[in-house]
């Protein structure tokens, strides 16, 4: 049976959805390397600028400038300068340097192979491509801020809508989190096993 047939749904409103990514903010110590980067190599329009001497949102006394690069299909990239800012600690464990990353959508692999080149091109080291299990197809690399991108294509049509599995696959990982822990043994290995266990039922024959 597959793991969908027992998921257990939440009831949720479906009232207030977020129509589309308007934008992501990262912060940024070089403004001028950032838009070069943005504008030249990935081909991004300067969508806009803002920039003050205080945080609108919170007050607090930060002078920054704020920049915008837009995608072909509206939503932004965006990042702040604030003058004198410290670097940013070190990460307290690689994997943050890895799972952390945005992931650009693409038309189709082929495409994605053209970036590969073109980034290399630009003296952008690419990683991949990477074919993720049949559904999406990826090259990795960072910008000059240390932020990791993706350049993506989906090759599952529906890559973005097996919500049923999903719920189905969440709730097969928290509860395995949950029964390790009341057996006071480490997640780790019990996610491990549990990993190989259901990569196993679940393989193609």
């Amino acid at each position: 049976m597959n793991n969908a047939d027992q998921a257990e749904r939440p009831t949720v409103s479906k009232g207030l959805v977020p129509l589309m990514l308007n934008h992501a903010a990262w912060v940024t110590h070089d403004v001028e390397a950032t838009a070069d980067f943005y504008i030249n190599v990935m081909g991004m329009e300067l969508a806009s600028t803002v920039y003050d001497d205080s945080v609108p949102s919170t007050g607090d006394p930060f002078p920054y400038f704020h920049i915008f690069f837009r995608m072909q299909d509206g939503p932004t990239i965006a990042f702040f300068e604030v003058p004198g800012l410290p670097a940013r600690p070190a990460v307290a464990h690689p994997a943050y340097d890895i799972f952390d990353h945005i992931a650009l959508e693409v038309a189709d692999r082929e495409e994605v192979d053209r970036w590969a080149v073109w980034l290399a091109q630009n003296d952008v080291d690419v990683v991949g491509p990477t074919d993720h299990k049949g559904l999406i197809y990826s090259i990795y690399f960072h910008d000059p801020n240390g932020m990791r991108l993706e350049i993506t294509a989906p090759l599952d049509p529906l890559w973005n809508q097996h919500t049923e599995q999903g719920y189905a696959d969440l709730k097969m990982w928290c509860d395995a989190k949950k029964r390790a822990a009341a057996e006071r043994l480490e997640a780790g290995p019990v996610l491990r096993d549990l990993i190989r266990k259901t990569r196993e039922r679940y393989q193609p024959d």
